[in-house]
């Protein structure tokens, strides 16, 4: 039998972390996205860890629902060890961006819990993303907790997700940056497409 303490006590800082967030941060990142698309700029996504894997289903949503050229950093794996082997770990996702031309018509989007910091030497290779495209131009957008980190301070905007029971930052801030970004790709004014269940759903009315 599990202890329902903790699931009540965990669902309970969920919903205060959630009733904490800024919604004009929100409403930002989407205006951003917007215009990216608008102008034919691409959507680039990147995160370390349980940001990686939000990066990858993040690009399949927005291609898919959002009509956006989106791609993800890490998902060609070849490439990323490649570059991780044969030239660190720090430079692997800016010097891919690099390699993809990144521009000014372009953004980047990034899943961080802390936003990355150079020192402390902390997610330094999704802070030398993030110089890179400033440094194209693109805008910089991203979901991360605690204080935000370098991301925060430097993003054309970012959602911030509050800190709420300290034992639980990692998984609330990881857990509603899937929320954020599937209530981005939901928004009125990026969603190109209708996904397949809601669709399935209208036909039956």
């Amino acid at each position: 039998m599990g202890d329902s303490y903790f699931s009540d006590e965990f669902l309970q800082d969920t919903t205060a972390v959630i009733a904490k967030i800024d919604t004009s941060d929100i409403e930002r990142c989407a205006t951003v996205m917007r215009q990216t698309r608008d102008r034919g700029g691409r959507l680039f996504f990147c995160g370390s860890g349980g940001g990686a894997g939000h990066a990858s289903h993040a690009t399949a949503d927005f291609r898919k629902l959002g009509g956006f050229e989106a791609y993800c950093v890490t998902d060609n794996v070849s490439e990323l060890t490649a570059r991780t082997n044969d030239e660190g770990w720090d430079t692997s996702y800016s010097a891919w961006l690099e390699q993809s031309r990144l521009n000014d018509a372009d953004c980047l989007f990034v899943f961080s819990v802390g936003g990355g910091s150079i020192d402390p030497a902390v997610s330094v290779n999704l802070v030398r993303a993030i110089e890179a495209a400033k440094e194209a131009g693109a805008d910089v957008l991203g979901v991360v907790g605690r204080d935000g980190g370098y991301l925060r301070q430097v993003a054309s905007a970012s959602i911030l997700i509050p800190t709420g029971d300290v034992a639980l930052t990692t998984p609330q801030a990881e857990g509603l940056q899937a929320v954020m970004w599937h209530l981005l790709v939901s928004h009125p004014i990026l969603a190109a497409r209708v996904a397949k269940w809601e669709g399935l759903e209208v036909q039956s009315i």
